[in-house]
């Protein structure tokens, strides 16, 4: 993988540049299009391809448990599975080990005896709740699937192996992903871990040939100046080819985490931030030094009945629109606004057919994924600052501070 930065932005940290992988360049900021297990719900790599994305990131726990890292790996890896020819992410697994159940280290403030996770294997479903619970330890995570309560455990070197399989072109490094409401203690001893766990994901990553994979280190740290300065600094001597930025704070953290973060973490190498799609949270990411971000949001709110506008979010289902037989948004390009109405899309969600996620998910990524664009662009010409203001001023009613 080669990153270069085309040109900054005076006086921020934004910066426009192209990431280069073995699948293709993509021209940065963007948007990173979310297909979880190897699809983009209900959509066709075409289409995927014809609404503008550059780059799809699937997931490492989800793959791990359906199909298997191992018959993606048969198959030609995760680009003749799912027949996407471009640029590809897999996440390290870590967030959904975490998130998919309250894990046992974070509720109690301490890890995983040797004894509680030799007992987790022997617990009943009824007893642990599939997928409710994750035991931490030093040496990983051991975890419930949420598909059938088998249990299975994640190591950074496990992690890497699969992600190895699955063949993506960037991978992440294993991480622990802290809630952003833990406190200080225990955000510092995860910090730790994760540091810890980030030099054995880069040791299994070098101790094979990889075929061109790039590994991006993950900074933590929670809400806490200090925690994310020291993440920065800790991940960013380390031998990465980029880095993620990890989503554990609350919305109004979002722009000063992310400038703590890219202040410090060298400047030509990318940077993305995980998890995050709001309009108003991209800009921020932008302006303060991010380079890609990947969100379910656009997909997510698509497929029931919500739209992005420039004059903000739209609910089909309100029963003003079932006779609307204007465009989602007139100037827009997507397959959708080209060729439906509003009142024909309302009834397709009305009616519950399956056309209606399809051409919400083709308009909220085609929105999400030339904003994005668009805000390159501006950086390139030096309009950044008055497109945000103009676009946010629209969206939001104001420019949100």
């Amino acid at each position: 993988m080669k990153f270069k930065i085309e040109k900054k932005l005076k006086g921020t940290l934004a910066r426009a540049g192209e990431i280069e992988t073995p699948h293709g360049v993509i021209e940065t900021p963007a948007f990173i299009v979310v297909g979880t297990k190897g699809s983009v719900k209900s959509l066709t790599p075409l289409q995927i391809t014809e609404l503008g994305a550059q780059s799809v990131l699937s997931n490492t726990y989800h793959l791990y448990l359906e199909p298997g890292d191992e018959q993606v790996a048969k198959a030609g890896g995760l680009h003749k599975y799912m027949q996407w020819s471009g640029p590809t992410f897999t996440d390290s697994g870590g967030f959904q080990v975490f998130s998919l159940g309250a894990a046992m280290g974070k509720s109690v403030g301490k890890v995983a005896t040797g004894e509680e996770i030799a007992d987790y294997s022997e617990r009943t479903d009824e007893e642990v709740g599939t997928g409710k619970l994750a035991l931490i330890d030093e040496e990983g995570v051991t975890f419930k699937s949420f598909l059938d309560g088998s249990t299975h455990r994640f190591t950074p070197e496990r992690s890497i192996q699969i992600q190895q399989n699955i063949g993506a072109d960037i991978i992440f490094a294993f991480d622990e992903c802290t809630s952003p409401m833990a406190p200080f203690q225990y955000q510092k001893e995860a910090l730790d871990r994760t540091h810890r766990w980030a030099e054995r994901s880069l040791a299994e990553h070098t101790r094979k040939v990889n075929n061109g994979q790039a590994l991006f280190g993950i900074v933590q740290g929670g809400r806490f100046e200090d925690l994310r300065k020291e993440s920065a600094t800790k991940i960013g001597a380390l031998d990465f080819d980029g880095f993620g930025i990890g989503g554990s704070f609350v919305k109004e953290d979002i722009a000063t985490a992310v400038k703590w973060v890219n202040e410090i973490l060298p400047e030509g190498k990318p940077r993305h931030l995980l998890g995050i799609g709001e309009p108003v949270d991209m800009f921020f990411g932008v302006e303060n030094g991010c380079d890609t971000f990947d969100c379910v949001a656009p997909t997510r709110i698509g497929r029931t009945g919500t739209f992005y506008t420039k004059d903000g979010k739209m609910n089909i289902l309100n029963s003003k629109y079932r006779e609307d037989y204007r465009a989602i948004e007139s100037d827009c390009g997507c397959y959708t606004c080209k060729n439906f109405t509003r009142g024909y899309i309302a009834h397709l969600f009305r009616s519950k057919e399956m056309l209606g996620p399809t051409l919400g998910s083709i308009h909220n990524l085609y929105f999400i994924i030339h904003l994005v664009k668009a805000m390159r662009e501006n950086i390139l010409s030096d309009s950044f600052f008055s497109f945000k203001e103009t676009f946010l001023n629209r969206y939001y009613g104001s420019t949100p501070v």
